[in-house]
């Protein structure tokens, strides 16, 4: 300190810590002209006792205009020592970086254009304090003086460009400090923080886009910001990094993803359409590396494919088929299960276009890895019965071809038709408002005799007559009027001159026997007349209630159909 004392006079010192900013300045100015002559003259051990006394007695004062000249001092100094400043450094910088978090905003200002003329005079050598100096300058970046914040703002672009020409600077120590910050809502912050990102990517020899899963998702925080500048520098930012991955051969996908598939269910619809067109991308560019996540990405998928929003349909849509187009092999990571679930998970959605995708996705997947997708059966069984009762006529449609490919197997045939049953047997509506479409459909896709034959064998011996009548009815009916069951009919026509159709009449005939007009109606079609007027006859002993009477007119109305029309012809005038 003595040292300091003896090359800095004491009306210098004094001045140093003058109200007036005028008289620091001119105690600065000989400061500068103090070290300039310890500088030229080698005495770096005086150089570095002024600064220890700057530091100690100015900066690190209690009293702010102390503070103030001890920043305009350090800054002076290091003007005066030029291409030797970079030795002193650890020293004079620290006091600065202090000062910039000072209760004083005037303190805090003076610190700012301290550590800009410093920055001026080393350059790149202010690489090693690039963290602290990020630090305070991002805080600074949402200071509540206007004054201090465009200081800052100067110190900022001085820094940038020193980072941008330095060999020196470390991306790796970087990006914890940037992932770190990268959640905060401040929108100066923010703004601070995407034009640090963007600046950093513009430099050739550091490799933003390696880091890039470190600080992806606080780019997509930012797409919802209130602040329409913002949420334009954060898309801008991110288009850029899109663009580099398509034009880059190695890209960590997997990490990003993860992140995607979250953005893409975002309330903010801004946030959605970019989330859904990078997956959209990632699809079409990450192939073979993506596969682990196909579950996950259908999961973001799915539900987007009924957004309110038609840009966003239209692009998840285009995802979801290219990622159908994509053979993959369960033996290298593609987890069918996964991507079972999530189907089955969506059949639940009330939007019936994602519920479609869903059915599609499981029935590509019964085509491709049959025998895995029969491994998980016992988890989606119920969903796709329960699927039976949707809304959607277009969605019953797909899950009955999905049962139906299912079903091809006896066992599985066989547990589709006693599940069926169950299913009509709990929900009577269903069989009333589906029973129609569900039994004819299957009968195209499972052959019609088999499926009555199935379904007959198990009402034979059912234990609620009730049901057994009103299933009974419903199966007579379509057997009756649908063009489905046409060659079913022909068959059972032919039954007292047929094998076959005599085989079939005698298989339904048990179970039908639940509704006295269903096996008249049975009968007739079997022109087994003989055996229908014992069963007229027997009908006597029926108790009349309103539900024979209501079951009655249906069959006179039946006979009345071109059905039976060779039935009146055989009748004598």
């Amino acid at each position: 300190m003595a040292d300091a004392l003896s090359v800095i006079p004491a009306s210098v010192l004094r001045n140093l810590s003058d109200k007036l900013y005028e008289k620091r300045k001119n105690a600065a100015l000989e400061v500068e002209g103090i070290v300039k002559q310890l500088a030229l003259s080698g005495d770096h051990e005086k150089i570095s006792a002024v600064i220890k006394l700057l530091a100690k007695e100015f900066t690190y004062s209690p009293q702010a205009n102390h503070r103030k000249g001890g920043l305009i001092g350090l800054a002076a100094a290091t003007v005066g020592l030029t291409s030797e400043a970079a030795q002193h450094l650890e020293q004079i910088v620290p006091p600065v970086l202090n000062s910039l978090s000072d209760q004083d905003s005037r303190v805090r200002y003076y610190a700012c254009e301290a550590l800009y003329n410093i920055a001026k005079v080393v350059r790149g050598d202010l690489i090693i304090f690039f963290n602290q100096i990020f630090d305070a300058l991002c805080k600074l970046s949402a200071d509540s003086d206007a004054n201090v914040q465009s200081a800052a703002h100067l110190l900022d672009r001085l820094v940038k460009d020193i980072v941008t020409e330095s060999d020196q600077f470390s991306i790796e120590e970087f990006i914890p400090l940037l992932r770190e910050r990268m959640n905060v809502l401040n929108p100066y912050v923010r703004q601070f923080l995407v034009g640090w990102i963007t600046v950093l990517d513009s430099v050739p020899d550091i490799d933003m886009l390696g880091f890039l899963p470190d600080f992806l998702d606080g780019l997509f925080n930012m797409l919802s910001d209130s602040s329409p500048e913002i949420r334009q520098q954060a898309d801008s930012a991110l288009s850029e990094f899109l663009q580099e991955i398509k034009n880059s051969p190695s890209v960590d996908y997997g990490r990003m993803a993860e992140i995607l598939v979250q953005r893409a269910a975002s309330p903010d619809e801004f946030t959605r359409l970019t989330a859904i067109t990078w997956i959209n991308e990632f699809v079409k560019l990450g192939g073979d590396q993506l596969v682990p996540y196909y579950a996950d990405i259908l999961g973001a998928i799915l539900p987007c494919i009924s957004d309110k929003e038609e840009k966003i349909r239209v692009v998840a849509r285009e995802t979801n088929e290219e990622l159908r187009s994509i053979k993959s092999d369960p033996a290298e990571t593609f987890d069918v299960g996964a991507i079972l679930y999530i189907a089955r998970r969506q059949l639940d959605s009330e939007w019936e276009a994602t519920r479609i995708e869903a059915l599609h996705w499981i029935s590509t997947l019964l085509d491709r890895h049959r025998a895995e997708v029969l491994c998980f059966l016992n988890d989606i069984f119920d969903t796709l019965l329960k699927a039976l009762s949707d809304s959607s006529d277009e969605v019953v449609l797909l899950v009955l071809d999905i049962h139906a490919c299912i079903a091809r197997d006896p066992q599985h045939f066989r547990q589709l038709i006693v599940f069926l049953v169950h299913n009509f047997r709990v929900d009577h509506s269903l069989l009333e408002r589906r029973g129609a479409l569900i039994i004819r459909r299957l009968c195209v896709l499972l052959d019609a005799e088999r499926v009555y034959r199935g379904l007959s064998t198990i009402l034979e011996g059912e234990a609620d007559l009730d049901f057994a009548c009103i299933m009974v009815q419903a199966l007579n009916l379509i057997l009756l009027t649908s063009s489905e069951l046409s060659v079913l009919r022909e068959l059972l026509k032919q039954s007292l001159v047929n094998a076959a159709g005599k085989d079939l009449f005698v298989s339904l005939y048990a179970s039908w026997c639940h509704s006295p007009m269903a096996i008249l109606s049975l009968c007739l079609l079997a022109q087994a007349y003989q055996h229908a007027s014992a069963v007229i006859q027997s009908l006597v002993e029926e108790d009349i209630n309103v539900k024979f009477l209501v079951q009655l007119d249906k069959l006179i109305r039946l006979l009345e159909t071109p059905i039976f029309a060779y039935l009146r012809l055989q009748v004598p005038k």
